[in-house]
C-alpha cells in the first residue's frame, strides 16, 4: 500500500487492495493502542479540520487520532475561516496548505473537497460531503471483520434513504471487499443508476454483488450478516422531514426484520448505524414521535455494535492520515 501523498475524496481514489489494506492497517494501530504503545506516526504533523457541517464522531476522532500519534489539530468552523465567502475555496487552499501538511474537510460540496485537493499541495480527506463519506465506511467494514474475521461474502442489506452519502459510500465499500450488497429504498429514493452501475461492476470482479430493492420484505432480508440504516432526515434536508418520515415508515429498523435475517439467534448478524440514531425518546425529535430508522430494542439488542463502530472512526481516520503522511 503506497497513499503517500494521496488525498481520499471518494473510495474511488482507493484501489480495492489499498482500500483493504487501510483496514488492515486500522486493526493493527487499534491493537497498538490497546497495547498501551505510544504513536509518533504524525510527530510534528500539522492538520486542518474545516467543518462546514456539525460533528461529534468526525470531530472528536479525527482530534484524537492526530494527537495520539504525536500531531497537532486546528479545528476550523465555517465561522472561523472566509471559505466560500470573502475568499473562493481555492484562495483558502492555497493559504493552508503552506502552513498545514493536511487538511480535514467535512461539509456540504464534493466540488469544495475536490478544489481543497486540486490547490492545496497536501493530502484532503473527506469527513463527509453530500455526496460521500469514505470515513464511515472504512469504520463500518473495519467492524464486520472484527466480528466475523473476514468482509467476502457477507451480505450486508442497507435499508432507508437509499441515495445518501452513507449509503453511496456503503455501495461502493462493499463492492471493493467482494462482500453481497443490497440496497432497501424507496423507489423515490433509489440511488443514481451511474453509481449502481460503476458499483456492481467493481462488486463482480471481486466475487460480490450489488442490488437495489424497493420492499424490506422477507427474502431481501433473509441471509444478511449485516443489517444497517442511516437517518431518515440528512442534514440540510430539514425541510423534508415529515415527507421523509412518511416514505420511510416501512423501512424502520426493528426486531422483527432482524430476525427475518435468520442469523440473530446463530450470532451471525449484527446492526449498524453511522449516529446520531433517532432511536428512543431522548432527543428533541423523537420525544414527540418516537423511534425513527431504528425501535430502541434493536439498537439497544445484543448485536448492535453501533459503539465499536463509532469508536473504529477514530482507528480508521488514523490509518488513512498516517498512510498519506
Amino acid at each position: 500500500m503506497n497513499l503517500k501523498g494521496k488525498s481520499l475524496l471518494t473510495l474511488d481514489d482507493l484501489s480495492d487492495e489499498d482500500f483493504l489494506g487501510l483496514i488492515d492497517l486500522a486493526q493493527e494501530l487499534k491493537a497498538k493502542k490497546q497495547s498501551g504503545e505510544k504513536g509518533d506516526l504524525l510527530h510534528r504533523k500539522n492538520i486542518a479540520m474545516i467543518f462546514e457541517k456539525s460533528s461529534t464522531r468526525t470531530r472528536c476522532a479525527t482530534s484524537i487520532a492526530i494527537a495520539e500519534e504525536g500531531g497537532r489539530a486546528e479545528y476550523l468552523s465555517a465561522q472561523d475561516i472566509h471559505l466560500g465567502k470573502k475568499e473562493s475555496p481555492a484562495d483558502t487552499a492555497r493559504v493552508l496548505g503552506r502552513l498545514f501538511d493536511g487538511i480535514m474537510y467535512r461539509g456540504f460540496k464534493q466540488e469544495t473537497a475536490d478544489l481543497l485537493a486540486r490547490y492545496s499541495g497536501v493530502p484532503v480527506w473527506n469527513g463527509l460531503t453530500d455526496e460521500s463519506h469514505p470515513t464511515q465506511t472504512l469504520a463500518d467494514l473495519m467492524t464486520v471483520k472484527e466480528h466475523f474475521g473476514k468482509l467476502a461474502g457477507l451480505k450486508v442489506v442497507y435499508v432507508g434513504d437509499g441515495r445518501n452519502n452513507v449509503a453511496n459510500s456503503l455501495m461502493l465499500g462493499c463492492a471493493k471487499a467482494g462482500m453481497n450488497f443490497v440496497n432497501c429504498t424507496p423507489v423515490e429514493l433509489t440511488p443514481c443508476d451511474e453509481l449502481v452501475a460503476h458499483s456492481k461492476e467493481i462488486a463482480e470482479k471481486n466475487g460480490g454483488s450489488v442490488a437495489v430493492e424497493h420492499e424490506p420484505t422477507a427474502e431481501v432480508m433473509r441471509g444478511a450478516h449485516v443489517v444497517t440504516t442511516d437517518v431518515w432526515v440528512s442534514m440540510g434536508e430539514e425541510d423534508k422531514r415529515d415527507e421523509r418520515i412518511e416514505l420511510l415508515k416501512p423501512y424502520q429498523v426493528n426486531m422483527e426484520m432482524m430476525t427475518a435475517t435468520g442469523n440473530v439467534d446463530n450470532d451471525q448478524v449484527i446492526f449498524l448505524h453511522c449516529l446520531p440514531a433517532f432511536h428512543d425518546k431522548n432527543t428533541e425529535l423523537t420525544q414527540y414521535i418516537g423511534a425513527m430508522e431504528v425501535t430502541n430494542d434493536v439498537f439497544e439488542a445484543p448485536f448492535s455494535k453501533v459503539f465499536d463502530e463509532a469508536e473504529n472512526r477514530m482507528h480508521t481516520i488514523k490509518a488513512m492520515l498516517v498512510a498519506s503522511l
